[in-house]
């Protein structure tokens, strides 16, 4: 099994730009992502970190091939899917799981926990389907009780964490999470954070976190990447790019975090 779970190389994504399409003629295409090139070593924790256009949930979806690269070779653990069909990314698609920003989009309304939980292990054909739902769920702190609630009964934390659970229940070795604690409040975040650091330790997994939160990525990630307009800017050890950044735009970036005002009194 290769040490590298993903190995991206020149990594090009396009979409055409509706926008100004001329009468005639195919529409001229807008580059998002430009050439982008960048391995995660398998146990990883890897941040991506970007501003608002910078092309981070673009390049998220491209790893999992929810979108299909123009250009360039997404490879996962040794084999190229950069253009694999569905039916052949099938198989895999239960190796590569993603967390969505909002998991009240992302989670049938009119499914059950357990129901949302247990669809993909019976698509993947798993065995024990009943057994891994409990798992899962416990794994992230929900208690079986709430196998029998819709996604509008549970609060934000406790959405995200039906749709972690979603996830792991599929055993994979890598998970893409897309923005998931930006919608949440300071202690549901913390616990969010807490939750996948010890699921990073338990199951061995590999992580990539979006996210536009500097201080989360500094908390949870061991390396951190950084685009600008679709370009890798800066890509190293977490500690470095938050001591010593290379680029401009990353110093920018760590400049805009809010600092606490030591004069402002809170009641």
């Amino acid at each position: 099994m290769s040490d590298m779970i993903y190995r991206i190389r020149d990594l090009r994504l396009s979409f055409p730009d509706m926008v100004h399409k001329p009468l005639f003629g195919p529409a001229p295409r807008i580059e998002v992502l430009k050439g982008l090139s960048f391995d995660i070593p398998r146990g990883d924790v890897v941040g991506i970190v970007g501003g608002s256009g910078s092309g981070k949930s673009t390049l998220g979806r491209a790893m999992v091939r929810l979108l299909e690269p123009s250009d360039g070779l997404v490879e996962f653990e040794g084999q190229d899917i950069t253009h694999l069909s569905e039916d052949a990314l099938r198989p895999l698609r239960r190796k590569f799981q993603m967390i969505f920003q909002d998991p009240m989009s992302s989670l049938n309304p009119r499914l059950t926990v357990r129901e949302i939980i247990a669809g993909p292990l019976k698509l993947h054909r798993f065995d024990r389907v009943s057994e891994r739902v409990d798992e899962a769920l416990n794994r992230v702190g929900l208690p079986h009780s709430f196998q029998i609630r819709y996604p509008h009964e549970l609060s934000g934390g406790q959405r995200q964490r039906c749709g972690i659970a979603r996830a792991i229940a599929l055993e994979p070795d890598f998970i893409l999470a897309d923005e998931i604690v930006s919608g949440l409040d300071v202690s549901s975040q913390a616990q969010v954070l807490n939750l996948l650091e010890q699921l990073v330790r338990d199951l061995g997994l590999t992580l990539a976190f979006i996210s536009h939160d500097l201080s989360v990525i500094r908390r949870l990630c061991s390396r951190t990447i950084v685009l600008h307009h679709g370009m890798i800017v800066e890509n190293n050890d977490t500690k470095s790019v938050f001591e010593a950044p290379q680029a401009a735009y990353t110093r920018d970036l760590l400049d805009a975090i809010p600092l606490p005002d030591p004069t402002q009194v809170w009641i």
